[in-house]
């Protein structure tokens, strides 16, 4: 066994209804000014309506900071932050998407009252320290798994993203309450499915930093992701399908905090930055193409995830046709699901194929962690392949 060490969130509550303990969950942090980050949508369907008044009722006072769009840019972080110091919260909660929540993150480091670095100080990995505000996250959507990972990614130009990595944004909490899911259109639902999916998967096959602990939570996350998407995507009212998509979501999360994620998250972040497709869908655009590139180097461990993708439609073979049937049943997901498949569905014209394959060689960070090293000439026939 190669050393590994293992970090997440403290505490992770996961159940139905449990939004209505956040009052009580702020007491208990001693925390009586509360800013909550989230998005306009969040605020337009009211599902701060139900939230709100239990804050009141702990004698919490909260401010709504609902200007989180969709890859924030510094902007948005910077706002944020100034309605924290200006109202002198004690504690940040993130509420919304992946979005929502590393946005949550920053601010509650940088509206710390002892905090003396800037953003820009921080950017990259380990370079946040000192100390933050208690830090609570509620998703609303099963996917990006931010609530138990220390990093959050902000946009920093007009197709460029950045990423702040350190133990220090792992959150106290993170409240899994399925209620809040019930009303996200089915296109959501299963670009975030498939979104904590991918992470799972690619945490299965990091290079790096692959660990027991790691491959646990991906296999059990992958087991609950793929046994309930079809039934939250069918009917977006089914309350324990929802409760297991967060969990899996969760899982998947602590997965590839530890054990990084690769080549389909680098190849995605171009097609998000330039064609403002959500991270979610881009990651489905490229996924079975990757792990057809990957399966010379990889096809033993994609034939252990099989089964739980597959289901009883798997045939017993060796790993080369096992990953097949892995590839082909990941290349069914998104049609089932109602999302485009292929780049040029999703409004990449091809003659930006050469441009995104340069972009996502600026993934470095990602690609180390990838099972097979990717050029520049593989990643333009990876997307060649996915149009």
């Amino acid at each position: 066994m190669n050393p590994f060490s293992f970090a997440t969130t403290a505490q992770i509550l996961c159940e139905s209804g449990s939004a209505a303990q956040l009052g009580e969950l702020c007491k208990l942090r001693d925390a009586h000014r509360v800013l909550i980050v989230t998005d306009p949508g969040i605020t337009k369907i009211g599902l701060l309506n139900d939230v709100l008044p239990t804050l009141a009722k702990a004698q919490v006072a909260a401010e709504v900071f609902d200007k989180v769009e969709a890859d924030p840019p510094e902007s948005v972080v910077l706002a944020a932050v100034e309605q924290a110091k200006a109202m002198q919260a004690e504690l940040i909660i993130g509420f919304g998407g992946g979005s929502s929540m590393d946005v949550a993150k920053l601010v509650a480091l940088l509206a710390h009252p002892n905090c003396t670095q800037s953003l820009q100080d921080i950017y990259g990995v380990g370079n946040a320290r000192g100390q933050r505000l208690p830090l609570i996250q509620v998703p609303t959507t099963a996917g990006t798994g931010s609530e138990v990972t220390q990093i959050a990614i902000i946009t920093t130009g007009a197709t460029t993203k950045m990423g702040v990595v350190s133990p220090i944004l792992l959150p106290d909490l993170a409240l899994l309450d399925a209620d809040l899911t019930l009303g996200l259109p089915s296109h959501v639902t299963a670009a975030t499915g498939i979104d904590a999916m991918v992470h799972a998967i690619e945490a299965y096959t990091s290079k790096l930093k692959k660990n027991p602990l790691s491959d646990m939570l991906a296999r059990e996350a992958l087991r609950l992701l793929a046994g309930n998407l079809d039934a939250v995507v069918q009917d977006g009212q089914n309350r324990e399908a929802r409760q297991a998509m967060l969990l899996g979501a969760l899982l998947a999360g602590q997965a590839f905090a530890n054990a990084p994620v690769a080549a389909v998250h680098a190849l995605a972040y171009p097609l998000g930055g330039h064609y403002h497709i959500p991270h979610g869908l881009s990651n489905a655009l490229v996924l079975p193409t990757v792990i057809e590139f990957n399966a010379p180097a990889a096809a033993p461990l994609y034939a252990e995830l099989a089964p739980l993708i597959v289901g009883r439609a798997l045939v017993p073979g060796d790993a080369e046709s096992l990953t097949e049937q892995l590839v082909r049943a990941l290349g069914e997901l998104s049609p089932r699901c109602g999302l485009p498949s292929r780049l040029r569905d999703a409004g990449v014209p091809k003659d930006a194929l050469e441009m995104l394959a340069k972009d996502a060689m600026l993934q470095q960070r990602l690609l180390v962690n990838n099972p097979r090293e990717v050029t520049e000439a593989d990643a333009l026939a990876i997307y060649n392949l996915a149009y």
